[in-house]
């Protein structure tokens, strides 16, 4: 490499929460009613660009959603989240569970899954160690819930000093007013761009 080149970025996607329970019709939080219709947009609009980062020798992974059974079999619910989300029973997002597994539309794209337990897709999971080792250097997030999981890991992922990008209408919550307060917020530490800005960048 000459002193004039500079190294070429390698781009890890994080996909965060597009599951079957979130999601699918048959999933938990379509029995509860609790499903976002912008959220149910995302994996053919993710689809694409998890397909390009790879053609681009990216890393793709996925944050899976992951309630533990306890010893009786019972899920291992916070007690915040069973308050918001009285409808989880034994079996949804449970590990290894068709419920848990990433949908249909982004699943032959994912490189690697981390099983998480709170919103951000670096707590308590190998997600950065997968991506230090794979040289990843920027991180990619979107999916679902905007000022959840998304925003929480974009902060981590600033914290540890990835260079961060937020994919604007790549992930999604509950109203748009939320979504774009959390867009907003997150420009003070990352970049945010729709997922075809992304795709010609590359």
């Amino acid at each position: 490499m000459t002193q004039t080149q500079t190294p070429r970025r390698r781009i890890g996607l994080v996909i965060i929460d597009l599951q079957n329970d979130f999601l699918a019709p048959e999933g938990a939080y379509a029995r509860g009613n609790t499903v976002s219709p912008e959220a149910l947009l995302l994996p053919e609009r993710v689809a694409p660009v998890a397909q390009a980062v790879k053609q681009h020798q990216g890393l793709v992974a996925a944050s899976l959603f992951t309630l533990w059974p306890d010893t009786q079999g019972q899920p291992m619910i916070s007690p915040h989240l069973l308050a918001r989300r009285p409808f989880l029973r034994a079996g949804d997002f449970a590990p290894g569970s068709w419920g848990q597994a990433n949908v249909d539309a982004i699943a032959p794209w994912v490189d690697v899954s981390v099983c998480k337990v709170a919103y951000s897709a670096f707590f308590n999971t190998q997600l950065d160690w997968v991506l230090r080792r794979a040289g990843i250097d920027t991180v990619v997030v979107c999916g679902i819930l905007t000022n959840g999981g998304v925003a929480s890991t974009v902060r981590d992922a600033h914290m540890r000093d990835y260079r961060t990008v937020v994919l604007s209408d790549g992930c999604a919550t509950f109203s748009d007013t939320a979504h774009q307060a959390a867009l907003t917020d997150m420009t003070s530490v990352a970049e945010v761009m729709t997922c075809a800005q992304f795709l010609a960048t590359l």
